[in-house]
Formats: structure tokens, sequence, C-alpha cells
């Protein structure tokens, strides 16, 4: 089988060698052959040499002349036995085959023309094709934190936005992570995902979110309260909130989705960002509450003896008010499925998680007074926890939300459940045909009420204050 590399498609050496080629498979039956070419401008780029090398390198070739001529013992891929150049091969076909080339060099030259030209159209069909691939383009800011990093894998496997759905991810960071940038989009380019149709890494702010459908807010500011107050920390938030709005407004897509994560100020970047970019539909922008549902449903299995993973399973656990933040982790609407208890049923009967938990008073104490420990875990998250929960989001806004389940997701508010308007407030939502709604069906006991106008008194307070 052998296989042919040419300096350039129009290289008359390689039109003798191929011309003899065609002629042994299609009159030797177990004769095949492999061509690759390239454009003539194109042979001399680094990347065209780079594979000539490696080539030769891999196998302990030397070759260095077009065309590349070897011989695999298996179709495509077997031990290659290099034949060399043009002449190497014509005397390898008189040997083995008796047979050789004896055409004029007009011919040769003709020949060597037309390939040029057969290139030229098969490159031009190639990008047609790939001009007609639409990938999702998907922008991550602060890119060099933890959570992209544990992020990418999870938006590339396919179960986000499904297994025909491509995605372009674009890295965002300032120039001093340029370097991990790169290293980040190299080994995201080496574990090949199918689904990921480009990687890159920006620095340049102007570039920002050039055609973007959905963007990623990870910026996080490190608190430290012994150097700076908390006004210079939310200033220092506001700022980075008014460089990106008029950017997202001028250069993503109209219907971009945003969504606001990571550590600090969740709620805040979610509420600047509509502030400062009043184009920007609020409905698109969410703040991502899941890491403290999930952070809860841990806590909840450790109480219960059982295990978070297999036919055990949490739902409707919510999350009240400011997420990283004031907030109150509502268990009254949770639902334990599969859970081995004095009432059984199949595996879609639910049982009130409240029922479950004899320990009315662990409820009411240890648990709430634990949500300390839950910031604790959640604000010193690697990145898995985080990353997870944007995920999971995101598989919700782009598929539905599975029959009957509930998610927590920072929103700006429209007066429901007696909350005030025009904050964003983590409440119930549920998503369907790309949109989500509010869950307003639920019943919220008074205290609760109370909790929820508490949350939210301060929430405007820190909103009034500093936007």
């Amino acid at each position: 089988l052998p296989r042919f590399r040419a300096s350039k498609a129009n290289c008359p050496y390689y039109a003798k060698a191929e011309l003899l080629a065609d002629y042994l498979q299609v009159n030797l039956p177990d004769f095949r052959v492999h061509k690759i070419t390239q454009h003539p401008d194109k042979w001399e780029v680094r990347d065209c040499q780079q594979w000539l090398h490696d080539i030769c390198e891999m196998n302990g070739w030397e070759h260095r002349r077009s065309p590349i001529i070897w011989r695999e013992l298996l179709d495509r891929g077997g031990k290659g036995l290099l034949l060399g150049g043009v002449n190497d091969f014509l005397e390898y076909a008189q040997h083995y085959y008796g047979i050789t080339s004896m055409m004029l060099s007009e011919e040769i030259s003709d020949i060597a023309e037309e390939n040029l030209q057969v290139h030229i159209e098969t490159e031009k069909e190639e990008e047609e094709i790939k001009s007609l691939i639409r990938p999702l383009q998907i922008w991550i800011t602060s890119a060099s934190a933890p959570i992209c990093y544990q992020l990418i894998p999870l938006l590339a496997s396919g179960e986000v936005f499904g297994m025909t759905t491509e995605i372009s991810i674009h890295l965002l960071d300032t120039d001093q992570f340029k370097e991990v940038l790169r290293g980040i989009v190299m080994e995201a380019e080496d574990m090949a995902f199918p689904l990921l149709h480009s990687i890159s890494e920006h620095t340049e702010i102007d570039e920002a979110f050039i055609q973007a459908d959905i963007i990623i807010v990870l910026d996080d500011v490190l608190l430290n309260h012994e150097v700076q107050s908390l006004e210079n920390y939310i200033r220092e938030m506001s700022e980075i909130c008014q460089v990106y709005a008029p950017l997202i407004e001028k250069n993503a897509k109209s219907e971009v989705r945003v969504i606001s994560s990571g550590k600090t100020f969740v709620n805040l970047k979610a509420m600047m960002i509509m502030t400062y970019g009043p184009s920007i539909k609020p409905a698109n922008v969410i703040a991502v509450a899941t890491s403290w549902e999930n952070a809860a449903r841990a806590m909840l299995a450790r109480k219960l003896n059982m295990n978070t993973a297999g036919e055990y399973l949490f739902k409707d656990v919510i999350v009240w008010g400011n997420i990283t933040g004031c907030n109150y982790i509502d268990l009254s609407h949770a639902k334990l499925y599969g859970y081995d208890c004095a009432i059984w049923g199949p595996a879609n009967f639910p049982c009130p998680l409240l029922n479950v938990i004899y320990d009315s008073e662990w409820i009411h104490s240890a648990f709430l007074s634990a949500q300390c420990s839950l910031s604790s875990r959640v604000c010193h998250s690697v990145g898995m926890l985080p990353a997870h929960g944007i995920a999971t989001v995101l598989r919700h806004w782009y598929h539905g939300s599975p029959p009957g389940e509930i998610i927590s997701v920072g929103i700006l508010t429209e007066g429901q459940f007696c909350v005030p308007e025009g904050i964003v407030f983590s409440m119930p939502v549920r998503f369907q045909n790309g949109n989500w709604e509010v869950v307003t069906e639920l019943e919220i006991n008074e205290t609760t009420q109370e909790v929820l106008g508490r949350l939210a008194h301060e929430l405007i307070q820190v909103m009034i204050t500093y936007i």
C-alpha cells in the first residue's frame, strides 16, 4: 500500500509516481493508494514541513525531497517501509511487478497542472462544507480560573448541548495569563473532543465576545477585608462589568445568553451587566446557584447515611436570595427519590424530605447554622463543583428542565413571592423551550416569606449603594 506526500500539488515527479500507482491499483487486486497533497503556496508553511519531519522521525526515515513514498503492510496505519522518491518507486514497480512508466515529460506536466486544479477544487468544496457548520460560540471570561479548566470537558462532551452540536470556545483573560490560556488550548486540542470545533485564547479586550452565543462570566475578586473595604471590592467588580457590558452589546449576538458564576458577587455581576448594557435582554442574564444546591444535597445525604449517587436522588432544594452572600436554603419543597423508608413506591415516587428526616431540631438549628460551612465548601471549591453547576444550568436552558424538576438561579425579579422587582434574586425556575419561568405556584409559609423580605432588603441596599 504506497502513500505519497508531494511538496506541491503540481509537482511533476509526484504526477509521474501517481500515474504509475493508479495503473497498479487498477490492475492489481490487492494494491491500494492513498494520496496526500498540498497547495504549492502552503508547502513552505511550517506546519507542512513539520509534518514531513515528524513522519520521518517517527519511522526512522531520512527523506527531504518530493514526493515521499512509503509502503504499509496494513491498510492505512500499519508499519511503514520507506520506498523513497519517484525513481525509487519506479525501480520498486519494475522489480516486483515488471511494470514501469513510459510517459513523456509533456504529458507529466499536463497531469501535474491537472492535479493542481483538482486540489484547488477539492479545497474549495471542503471550505464550502465547513462554512455550513455553525458552532455555538462560547466565551469564558477570567478563563485562567480553575473553574474554566474543569468546565471545558463538560461543554465539549456533548452532554450539555447535545451530541450533534459543535461548539467553539473562546478563552478571555488578561495578558499576564496568556501562557496559562495557551496551555489550556493545547491540552483541549490534544483531547480531540469530536464536538469541539475550535478553541482559542484572547487577551485583547476589544476582541471580546465577537458573535457570542453564550458568555460565562467567571471574574472574581479575592476578598481580604484587612486590606480593602467591601466598597472597594464592589467598585472593582463594577469596573469590570462596565467594560464587559458595552462590548457584549457591540460584539455579541442579539440573543446572547450571559451566565454569572464564581465565588464572589454573582448576583451583583448579573445586575451590573444588565445595568451597563441596557440593550441586553434581562431574561438572558442569570446567576448560577446550583453549587449551593449540590452542596446542600451532599450534606443531607450524610445526615441520612446514604450516597447521593445511584438510585438516591434529591430534587427541588431551593436557594433564595444573594447566591454568594446572604442566602436561604429552603427544604420545605425538597423531595427524595428511591429512599429505603417505610413507604415504598416506583422509582418516580417522591418522599417529602422533611417527612424523611425525623430530626426536626437538626433542620431548624444544625442545618441552618451549617450554611456557613456550606459557604466555605462552595467558595473553596477548586472548580469541579461550580463547573458542574454551570453545565447543569446550560443543559436545562437548552434542553428544558426534566419533568417536575426545578432549579435555583438568580434572575431579575418582577415581584414574584412579594420580592420587590428590579433586583437579581435567586429563586426557583423551570426551563422550557429555551426560556425560563419562575415557579410561582409554590406555597411559601410565613416564616420563609419573612426571610425573603430580609434578604431582598439587604440586596436592595447593596445595589442602591453601589450601582
